[in-house]
């Protein structure tokens, strides 16, 4: 058998093997789908996406409170742990040495490893607890009731904590993988290091550093059981960072083991594919 046989043999199955990939993701996507859209017809497009209300036992079935939530803990994660993720990249690359980055780098790929329950845990303990003094210290007013802690805000710190491996692996290798001609060239024009970083390097390197905020990005938007365990899960739309939320996910979370079979399952179908567009 000549080499390109073999070469379109290997080609042929590789094609394949994404085509199964494909399939497997559009037939999950057609069940969810098949199994929602009853609901859809019955309460309305506008009303489930737009309600405020979200009452099964009342048969009433609005979601926009939640997709505020999902929307403003991803976001909220993002503008916390994407610049601290991205500058610590930036670090382990050009400034630190190599004996600490071989113990650094370790340290961060555990962080990936850690249960989700763990983060909760350890938000649960820790990070509500500091939510909680912060807004009795700096805002606190005269007639507004404190909030217990478990809210936006302490969501945002936990989810923006477990982003930032993903974020800070893939930035890493992008920012290694830049030619070091551009930044000796930089540098041999009299840039200084922080100049030819931000200049040269960080540009060169966007594309795989956007790849790891998005997919940072796909684990803030999908994280349930840290979100369940610090965000509050109550229904109802976010008045301040400390006001408690719910995501989509934590609500199928939720509700899944005890929902009646028919209008509410079905219900709890539709924000799987909210949350995963």
């Amino acid at each position: 058998m000549g080499k390109a046989k073999k070469d379109k043999i290997l080609e042929l199955i590789l094609f394949f093997c994404a085509l199964i990939s494909l399939s497997m993701i559009l037939l999950m996507g057609l069940f969810v789908l098949k199994e929602g859209y009853p609901i859809m017809e019955k309460v309305g497009v506008k009303n489930f996406l737009l309600g405020k209300k979200w009452s099964p036992s009342s048969d009433i079935y609005g979601i926009f409170p939640m997709i505020l939530g999902t929307v403003a803990i991803t976001v909220g994660a993002l503008i916390l742990g994407v610049p601290t993720s991205v500058m610590t990249a930036v670090f382990l690359t050009e400034f630190v040495p190599k004996k600490m980055e071989k113990l650094l780098n370790p340290a961060i790929e555990l962080l990936a490893g850690i249960p989700s329950v763990i983060y909760g845990l350890f938000g649960m303990t820790t990070i509500v607890p500091l939510v909680r003094e912060f807004e009795k210290t700096y805002f606190y007013q005269k007639g507004r009731e404190i909030q217990s802690g478990y809210s936006l805000f302490a969501a945002v710190i936990i989810l923006s904590i477990m982003i930032s491996p993903t974020i800070i692996n893939i930035s890493k290798d992008a920012l290694k993988a830049v030619d070091k001609e551009l930044k000796e060239g930089s540098l041999a024009l009299g840039a200084t290091q922080w100049e030819t970083i931000r200049q040269v390097v960080i540009p060169s390197a966007k594309s795989g550093i956007f790849a790891g905020v998005v997919l940072g990005m796909g684990r803030a938007i999908g994280e349930t059981m840290a979100v369940i365990m610090v965000a509050g899960n109550s229904i109802k739309i976010p008045n301040s960072i400390f006001s408690p939320i719910r995501t989509l996910t934590s609500n199928i979370a939720i509700e899944i083991s005890y929902a009646s079979e028919g209008n509410h399952t079905e219900a709890l179908f539709i924000p799987i594919i909210t949350n995963s567009t």
